[in-house]
C-alpha cells in the first residue's frame, strides 16, 4: 500500500501475480503446481509420492515432470519424462553406483526441498532443492515447448541432470520407453504408459535441447548404468540418461523441452516452432516473458474492481485452474491422432484432448463457452472428430483414448450447452446425429465405448437397472450405479430434446421430453429419512423392477449411486423442478428439505465457519452422507434449487457459506478440483450467474462478490460488465433488484442471447432478506420445457 498524504492508493499488480498456484495443492485437491500454458500441451512440475503428482507437504521431489492433470482424482495422469539435477560421481562403486540399478530409482535419488523463496504465479515455478549443494529450479511453459533453469549452487565442478523416462507419477505406470542421446546438446525419445484409471496404453514422444553441450553422457535401465552410451530401452522398468555439464564458468543449464502425441517429429516441431527464434533456441527469460504475456491476455478477460487481495487471489488462481484444460493435443503443423490411432490435421483450428465430461458439464464448460467462445468451438468441432473417428462420442477421453470413467450421459448436455452458445454453428446436424445416436443406441461390444451401457434397461423400462455386476469396459459402467445414471439420462434428454426442437426433429423431441420424466421411475414415495422425517427420495431398482435394498435401505445408503447418496442427487432434476417439488410435497417442504440439506440454521448464525463444520468430510467419503458435498459435483447446483423455489435469498446464504471453503493456501479447495470443475463452479458463484441446469442456456442470478467485474466475451459480443456497488466476501448480501442496460429486469435468470447482447448487469443488494421481493414470484422464475404438467408452479 502506497501513502499519497492522507490517502492510501492501492498498487497496481498485473494478473499473472494475483495467481497462487499452491493452491489446491493440499488435502486432495490435486492441483499442480508447476508450469503450464492456457489449455498447454505441456506442463513442468515436480513429482513426488503423492499418486496425483504431488503434494505441498512432501519432503522431497523425485524430479520435474512433463505432463500433468489440474486435479484430477484418478491416479494415473502423467508425471512422465521427469528431470532431476543432481550433483556427485557416477561410475561402477561410486554415489549412483552404476553396477546397481537402484542407484538411478527416483525414490532413492530424490531431493529434499524448501518452501523458502518458492514461487507459483501463472507461467512460472520456482523451488529450490537443498541437497547436492542446493540447486534453483525454475520453470515455464508455452502451448507446446516449455523451459526450465537449473541453477547449481556450491562449488561442484560438474552437474549433471537426470532424464528418466522409466518411472512417472507414483502410480503411473510405464509400460516401456526409450531414450536417446542426440549431438551434444540434446535428448529424445518415447514413453508408453497406461490413460487415466487403469485404461488403454498410449504414446508420448519428447524432445528436450539444452542451451548448450553437455561434457559426458551415459544411460541406465534394469542392468544398470552404462558410462558413454547414448541409447536405451526397456520394458516395465527403470530407463534414462544422464548428461553432464562444466559448471566451471556457468552454473546454469537451461532446457527447452517439447511433447507430441503424434510421433517423434511432431515433438521436435513443436520445440522449433516455440523454443526457437530466428536466433536459434530461446533463453528462459525469452520462454518466461512470452508465456507471462499469453497468461495476462488470458486473465484479462475478466477486470476485477474491488475485493482485497485474498479474494482476488482466490478468483485468480480458480480462472487460472479452468483455464488449464481440456489440453492442446494437435501439433504446431496441425497433426493430431485420433481416437482410431490414425493421425489426422487440424487445419485452422485446435484439437483438444483430455474431456473430464462428468465433472465439466455442470460448469466448466459453460465459463469457456462464455469468456472463449473460440476455444468453445475448437472443444466442440474436437468431440465431433473423435465422434468421428472413434466411432462414439466420449464419457472421459484422455489422450485419445475412452476410459469409460464415472457414469450418466454428461455429453449431451455438454453439446447442448456449446449449441446455445453458438459453438456448434454450421455442425448442427452432424451434432445431432452422433447425439441421438448416443441416447437412443449403444455402441458395438467391440467398440471401446460404453456410451449410455444402462440403456438396455432405461429404453425399454425408464430405469437403469442397478447391477454391481454388470460387464463394464473399464472402470465403470452405468447399471453400476443404476439410480443415479438413471437422474443423469433424464437430465440428458432433456437437454436434447430441445435441440431437436430447434432443428425440426419433433417427433424426436417429444420422445425425449417424455423420457426426462424417468426421473419419476426412480422415486420412491414410501422411502423415508427416520432421523430428520422427510419421505420420498430417489432409489435404484433392480432387473425386474424391484426396489433394491428391501427394508434396510435408507437415503443414506450407499448403493445405485456414484460417489453419493440419495441426499444429494435427490436434487439432479432440476429440469422439472415443478415435479420434483410435487415429489417432496409441495414447495415449503421441498425448501425445509433444503434447509436440512445445507444445515441452513447454523449456516445464518455462522456463515463463516459453518460450512466447513457441517458440509466438509474426506474428499472421497461420498457415502452415508445427507447433508451438501462442497467437494463434489453431483450437487453443485444445489444452491440454486433456491431460486428455482422462488427463494433466491437463501441461495444467496448457502452461496456466500460456500465461498468460504475456497482460501488462498495450499488447502483452498476441499476437494479434487476436477480439470477445472470446482474452480469455474467459483467463478460463476462470485459473479452472480450461475448455469444451473446444464443444457437450458440459462443463468440465474444471485448476489456477485465483486463490486464490478469487466468479461470480455469475444470479439462477436464485446464485453459486459457486472455492477453491484457495495459487494464484498464478507456478510451475506442479498439482490433487492437488477437491472439490464438500464431495464428493470424481474425475471431471477437471463439466457446466452441476453448475456451476449447486454453491456450492463447491475445488482441492487440489501443486508435484509427480501422474502417477498425480487425472484420470489412464479413469474419470475424460468420455465423448463420438461416440466411436469400438472402444474405450472412449484
Amino acid at each position: 500500500m502506497l501513502l499519497v498524504g492522507a490517502v492510501s492508493v492501492a498498487l497496481a499488480v498485473e494478473s499473472p501475480d494475483e495467481v497462487n498456484t499452491f493452491i489446491g495443492t493440499q488435502d486432495d485437491g490435486n492441483t499442480f503446481p508447476g508450469a503450464s500454458a492456457p489449455f498447454g500441451m505441456i506442463q513442468v512440475s515436480p513429482t513426488a509420492e503423492h499418486w496425483a503428482g504431488w503434494k505441498y507437504d512432501e519432503a522431497r521431489i523425485r524430479g520435474f515432470g512433463h505432463s500433468f492433470l489440474s486435479g484430477a482424482g484418478c491416479w494415473e495422469q502423467g508425471g512422465h519424462v521427469s528431470v532431476l539435477p543432481v550433483i556427485g560421481s557416477i561410475g561402477p562403486g561410486k554415489q549412483f553406483d552404476t553396477r546397481r540399478p537402484e542407484s538411478f530409482d527416483h525414490r532413492r535419488y530424490a531431493a529434499r526441498s524448501t518452501h523458502d523463496g518458492e514461487v507459483g504465479r501463472a507461467g512460472y515455478y520456482r523451488t529450490r532443492l537443498v541437497d547436492y549443494g542446493g540447486i534453483d529450479v525454475e520453470a515455464t511453459a508455452l502451448t507446446r515447448a516449455a523451459a526450465e533453469r537449473y541453477t547449481f549452487a556450491g562449488s561442484a565442478e560438474t552437474g549433471h541432470i537426470l532424464v528418466n523416462v522409466g518411472q512417472a507419477n507414483e502410480r503411473h505406470q510405464v509400460v516401456s520407453s526409450d531414450i536417446h542421446v542426440v549431438g551434444d546438446n540434446a535428448v529424445e525419445g518415447s514413453v508408453v504408459t497406461q490413460s487415466f484409471c487403469g485404461g488403454a496404453r498410449y504414446t508420448t514422444w519428447f524432445r528436450l535441447q539444452f542451451n548448450r553441450p553437455f561434457t559426458a553422457k551415459g544411460t541406465w535401465n534394469g542392468s544398470g548404468g552404462v558410462e558413454g552410451s547414448g541409447d536405451s530401452t526397456n520394458t516395465y522398468g527403470l530407463n534414462g540418461a544422464w548428461l553432464t555439464f562444466d559448471l566451471g564458468r556457468d552454473r546454469a543449464v537451461e532446457v527447452v523441452s517439447a511433447l507430441s502425441l503424434v510421433d517423434g517429429d511432431g515433438a521436435r516441431n513443436n520445440l522449433l516452432a516455440e523454443g526457437h527464434d530466428d536466433r536459434g533456441l530461446r533463453s528462459f527469460e525469452q520462454m518466461h516473458a512470452l508465456a507471462r504475456a499469453r497468461w495476462k491476455q488470458e486473465l484479462d478477460l475478466v477486470a476485477l474492481d474491488g475485493g482485497n487481495a485474498s479474494d482476488r487471489t482466490v478468483f485468480r488462481t480458480a480462472q487460472y485452474h479452468a483455464h488449464l484444460q481440456p489440453l492442446t493435443a494437435s501439433d504446431a503443423d496441425g497433426r493430431y491422432r485420433g481416437y482410431d490411432n490414425a493421425l489426422h490435421s487440424a487445419a485452422g483450428w485446435t484439437y483438444y484432448a483430455y474431456f473430464s465430461l462428468w465433472d465439466t458439464y455442470r460448469a466448466q464448460n459453460q465459463w469457456l463457452a462464455l469468456v472463449r467462445p473460440q476455444v468453445a468451438r475448437d472443444i466442440a468441432q474436437s468431440l465431433l472428430a473423435i465422434e468421428r473417428e472413434g466411432g462414439w462420442l466420449p464419457r472421459w477421453g484422455y489422450a485419445n483414448f475412452e476410459t469409460n470413467i464415472m457414469t450418466g450421459d454428461p455429453i449431451t448436455p455438454f453439446l447442448v450447452d456449446l449449441w446455445r452458445a453458438g459453438a456448434l454453428r454450421r455442425r448442427e446436424e452432424d451434432a445431432w446425429h452422433a447425439l441421438r445416436r448416443n441416447a437412443f443406441e449403444m455402441p458395438p461390444a467391440a467398440s471401446r465405448h460404453a456410451g449410455r451401457s444402462g440403456n438396455v434397461s432405461y429404453l425399454q423400462n425408464g430405469f437403469v437397472q442397478f447391477d454391481k455386476r454388470w460387464p463394464a469396459k473399464g472402470m465403470d459402467a452405468d447399471p453400476h450405479y443404476g439410480a443415479s445414471a438413471t437422474l443423469e439420462y433424464a437430465l440428458a434428454d432433456c437437454a436434447l430434446s430441445q435441440f431437436a426442437d430447434a432443428l425440426g426433429q419433433t417427433q424426436d423431441a417429444t420422445v425425449l421430453r417424455a423420457r426426462s420424466q424417468n426421473w419419476k421411475s426412480i422415486w420412491d414415495d414410501t422411502l423415508r429419512d427416520a432421523d430428520l422425517g422427510h419421505t420420498g427420495f430417489p432409489r435404484p431398482r433392480v432387473a425386474d423392477g424391484s426396489w433394491y435394498g428391501g427394508g434396510d435401505y435408507t437415503p443414506r445408503s450407499e448403493g445405485g449411486f456414484h460417489e453419493g447418496t440419495a441426499w444429494q442427487y435427490q436434487w439432479l432434476a432440476q429440469h422439472d423442478v415443478v415435479g420434483l417439488s410435487q415429489a417432496m410435497g409441495g414447495r415449503d417442504s421441498a425448501v425445509k428439505r433444503l434447509d436440512d440439506f445445507f444445515a441452513y440454521p447454523a449456516l445464518q448464525a455462522d456463515p463463516a465457519g459453518a460450512a466447513r463444520r457441517e458440509w466438509v468430510v474426506g474428499t472421497y467419503d461420498y457415502y452415508n452422507q445427507y447433508r451438501y458435498n462442497p467437494n463434489n459435483e453431483a450437487d453443485l447446483h444445489a444452491p440454486w434449487m433456491y431460486t428455482l423455489l422462488a427463494t433466491p435469498w437463501k441461495t444467496a446464504t448457502v452461496v456466500r457459506a460456500a465461498q468460504h471453503l475456497f482460501t488462498e493456501g495450499p488447502a483452498g479447495v476441499t476437494g479434487n478440483d476436477d480439470l477445472g470443475a470446482m474452480s469455474a463452479w467459483y467463478l460463476f458463484s462470485a459473479l452472480g450467474i450461475f448455469p444451473a441446469v446444464p443444457g437450458s442456456g440459462q443463468f440465474l442470478l444471485h448476489a456477485p462478490r465483486f463490486p464490478g467485474v469487466t468479461l470480455d466475451l469475444g470479439e462477436a459480443s464485446g464485453r459486459l460488465s457486472l455492477r453491484a456497488p457495495g459487494a464484498s466476501g464478507g456478510d451475506v448480501q442479498y439482490v433487492s433488484g437488477v437491472r439490464i442496460d438500464g431495464r428493470q429486469h424481474h425475471p431471477v435468470w437471463v439466457d446466452w442471447a441476453q448475456l451476449r447482447a447486454a453491456r450492463s448487469i447491475d445488482f441492487d443488494l440489501s443486508t435484509v432478506p427480501p422474502v417477498d421481493g425480487w425472484g420470489t414470484r412464479a413469474a419470475d422464475l424460468p420455465v423448463s420445457r420438461c416440466a411436469s404438467t400438472s402444474a405450472s408452479t412449484p
